[in-house]
């Protein structure tokens, strides 16, 4: 399996993103957006997920957080869909529970190649500090519809807003390392009956 590395720039009226990543990393991150609770977000996929990310980021956020939110979900996908090649060889599957304090959830994940996010989160407020929380479901349906997986999201309990978002962050991140992982028992196998992901 060669150097599973990309870098994406996308550029819309809305946000100019150039993010790179590389899915064999150590977690290291670094992150320059104008949505400060979205990269203490990022920084949790980068670490829990041992992938290396340096995300670069301009939106409209005079207006609101959402398009450059969504849009960072869409790159991150479009940067995972090309770092990750054809799937050979890789575990496929992931799964993960996450606590922090009260707050508890679980990300199931599966590079299918197709597109699908189940999420159920009740927050139990709208915002953490500037943050809108509604815009974790943006995020993550703009990564699934771009890299191509099926995402299983459900915070399972917590009492604080904060501890529920960063929950499902380091589920998703912990999920994503064991399904983008190389299993070397099945070094160069598709895994799947079909013979293409």
């Amino acid at each position: 399996m060669g150097d599973r590395i990309a870098t994406v720039t996308r550029n819309t009226n809305e946000s100019e993103i150039t993010l790179t990543l590389n899915l064999d990393g150590t977690g290291l991150g670094r992150f320059n957006t104008p949505v400060p609770f979205l990269n203490h977000m990022l920084d949790q996929i980068a670490r829990h997920g041992l992938i290396n990310l340096d995300v670069k980021a301009n939106g409209d956020t005079d207006i609101d957080d959402h398009h450059t939110v969504e849009d960072l979900g869409i790159t991150l996908g479009m940067a995972v869909a090309e770092a990750i090649g054809d799937k050979t060889g890789i575990a496929r599957y992931g799964h993960a529970y996450v606590p922090l304090d009260e707050a508890l959830s679980r990300v199931v994940m599966d590079f299918s190649g197709r597109p699908g996010l189940v999420m159920n989160a009740d927050f139990v407020r709208h915002k953490v500090g500037d943050f809108d929380v509604d815009l974790t479901r943006e995020f993550f349906q703009g990564f699934v519809n771009h890299a191509l997986v099926t995402l299983h999201i459900d915070n399972l309990r917590g009492s604080n807003a904060h501890h529920q978002v960063e929950t499902i962050f380091k589920a998703f991140g912990r999920a994503f390392r064991m399904a983008a992982s190389p299993d070397d028992r099945i070094t160069g196998i598709m895994p799947s009956t079909k013979g293409t992901l």
